[in-house]
C-alpha cells in the first residue's frame, strides 16, 4: 500500500486506540471485581500473554508482509509460502465482522455523544426518576438516535477519509492523549469524592471463593474479545508500517496501554458507584442512568459528567476508526475506489444496517428475526448482530489465523517477519498450534455449557 504511518508513535497510538473501546471503560474493571478480583486479573493477564500477544504478532507479521487489506495480505502471504489462496477468506470474515460490529457500535457511540452534548444541562438529572426518563426518552426516539448514530459515523468517516497519516494517525495523536488526560483526571476526581478503598478491594482482592472454571475461562477470553484480535484490524494497520518499526515493541505497547487504561477506568467509575451505593453490574444502565445521577450529587458534578461522556465518546471513536478502515481498505484494493468514495460507501451502508439496531430499542423491540432458534427466540436485531460477531465470527477468525500460522505457514515466516531468534519462534509456534486454539475454543464455547 502506498500509505503508511509517519512513525512508530502514530502506529502505537492507533493500535492502542483500536484496542480501547467503550467496553474498556466499564467491562474489564467490573468483570474483575465481580469475579474474584485479583485472581480474575491474573487469569486475564494469562489470556493476554497466551492468546492475545501471539495473535497480535501474527496479524502484525501478515499485514506488514502482505501490504494490503486483510484479505489481500493473507492471500499474498499464503501464496508466497505455498499455501492455498482460499486462506484469504479469513480476511473477508474479518471485514464483514468489523462492518457488522460498527453498525451497532456506532449506535452506542451515538448515545455517548448525545449525553456529552447534553451533560451541561444539570436540570436533566436531579433525581433518579428524571435520569431514567432521560435515558428512556432517548431509547424511544429513533430519529434522535439515528441522528447521533450518523454524527458518530460522520466523525469517524471524516477521519478515515483523510488517509492514514493525515487522518487516522493524526486523530490518534490528538484523541489518545485527550482520552488519557480525561481518564486520569476523572480517576483523581472519583478517588477524592468517592470510595477508593472499596474500589481497590473490589478490583484486586483475592477472593478464591468466587472463582470457578467458568470464571477462569471468561477471564482468559476477555482480553481476546475486548482487544479484538481475530478481526484482522491489526493486519490492515501493520500494512501501513515501515520495516524499521519493531513489531514486538508495538505489540507490547498496545497491550500495556489498553490494560492500563482499563485499570485506571475502574478508578474513574467505581469510587463514585460505591460512594452512592449503586449496583456495579448494571451495564449500560450504570453509564447512562445511575452515573449521571451520582455526578449530579457531587461538587463540580456537571463538569465531571460532561467529561465522562466525552471520554466515552472518544474511546468509541478511536475504536470505530479502525473498524471502518477494514471495509474501506478492502474497497480501495478490491473495488479500486478512491479513499473518499470507499469511505462514503462503507459509512452509508453501515448507517443503513445500523438502523436495525436503532429500531431494536423502540419500534422493533418485539421483532425477533431468529425466533425459531432456541436461545435466540427473544433476540432482537441488535442481539443477533452482537451474538453473531462476538460468539461466532470473531472466534472463527482468531482460530483460523492460529491454524494458518501454526500449522500451514513455515516457522521461518514468523521468525523472519518478527526478527525472532529460533527459540522464541519455537515457543510462539507451540502457542499458535495448541494453546491459542484451545484457549479460543474454551473461552468462546465452554462457558455456555458449564
Amino acid at each position: 500500500m502506498a500509505e503508511h504511518w509517519s512513525g512508530r508513535l502514530g502506529f502505537i497510538l492507533a493500535t492502542v486506540g483500536s484496542a480501547v473501546g467503550l467496553g474498556s471503560i466499564w467491562k474489564f474493571p467490573y468483570e474483575a471485581g465481580a469475579n474474584g478480583g485479583g485472581v480474575f486479573v491474573l487469569f486475564y493477564l494469562a489470556g493476554i500473554v497466551l492468546i492475545v500477544v501471539p495473535l497480535l504478532l501474527v496479524e502484525f507479521a501478515i499485514g506488514r508482509r502482505g501490504r494490503g487489506d486483510a484479505a489481500v495480505s493473507i492471500r499474498n502471504v499464503a501464496l508466497a509460502n505455498g499455501a492455498s489462496p482460499l486462506w484469504s477468506l479469513i480476511g473477508w470474515i474479518g471485514v464483514v465482522s468489523s462492518f457488522l460490529i460498527l453498525s451497532f457500535y456506532a449506535v452506542i457511540g451515538g448515545w455517548a455523544i448525545a449525553y456529552a452534548v447534553e451533560a451541561l444541562r444539570p436540570e436533566l438529572m436531579p433525581t433518579a426518576e428524571t435520569a431514567q426518563m432521560r435515558f428512556d426518552s432517548l431509547m424511544a426516539a429513533p430519529l434522535r438516535m439515528a441522528f447521533y448514530q450518523a454524527l458518530f459515523l460522520g466523525i469517524s468517516a471524516f477521519i478515515v477519509a483523510r488517509g492514514v497519516a493525515r487522518g487516522i494517525e493524526l486523530a490518534a495523536k490528538v484523541l489518545m492523549p485527550v482520552l488519557a488526560v480525561l481518564i486520569v483526571v476523572l480517576a483523581i476526581y472519583s478517588i477524592a469524592e468517592g470510595d477508593a478503598e472499596k474500589t481497590l478491594y473490589f478490583m484486586f482482592a483475592f477472593d478464591a471463593g468466587m472463582f470457578t472454571p467458568r470464571v477462569a475461562l471468561e477471564a482468559l477470553g476477555l482480553g481476546f474479545f475486548s482487544i479484538g484480535v481475530g478481526l484482522g484490524v491489526m493486519i490492515v494497520y501493520a500494512a501501513y508500517a515501515e520495516y524499521d518499526i519493531d513489531l514486538w515493541e508495538v505489540a507490547i505497547a498496545t497491550i500495556i496501554g489498553d490494560t492500563a487504561i482499563s485499570l485506571v477506568a475502574g478508578f474513574a467509575v467505581f469510587p463514585i458507584v460505591f460512594a452512592e451505593g449503586l449496583d456495579p453490574s448494571s451495564g449500560p444502565g450504570l453509564m447512562f442512568v445511575t452515573l449521571p445521577l451520582a455526578f449530579g450529587h457531587m461538587p463540580f458534578g456537571t463538569a465531571a459528567s460532561a467529561a465522562f461522556f466525552l471520554l466515552l465518546a472518544i474511546a468509541g471513536l478511536v475504536s470505530a476508526i479502525s473498524l471502518l478502515e477494514m471495509p474501506v481498505a478492502l474497497l480501495m484494493r478490491q473495488g479500486r475506489c478512491s479513499r473518499a468514495i470507499a469511505t462514503a460507501i462503507a459509512t452509508i451502508a453501515c448507517f443503513v444496517l445500523g438502523l436495525g439496531t436503532v429500531l431494536s430499542f423502540n419500534l422493533w423491540r418485539n421483532v425477533y428475526p431468529l425466533a425459531a432458534i432456541p436461545g435466540l427466540d427473544t433476540a432482537t436485531i441488535y442481539d443477533v448482530l452482537d451474538y453473531l460477531t462476538s460468539n461466532l465470527m470473531l472466534p472463527i477468525g482468531g482460530l483460523s489465523l492460529a491454524i494458518l500460522t501454526g500449522w500451514v505457514l513455515p516457522e521461518a515466516f514468523l521468525a523472519k517477519e518478527l526478527a525472532m531468534p529460533h527459540t522464541k519462534a519455537i515457543v510462539l509456534r507451540i502457542l499458535l498450534r495448541y494453546v491459542v486454539p484451545a484457549g479460543i475454543i474454551a473461552a468462546a464455547f465452554v462457558p455456555f455449557v458449564l
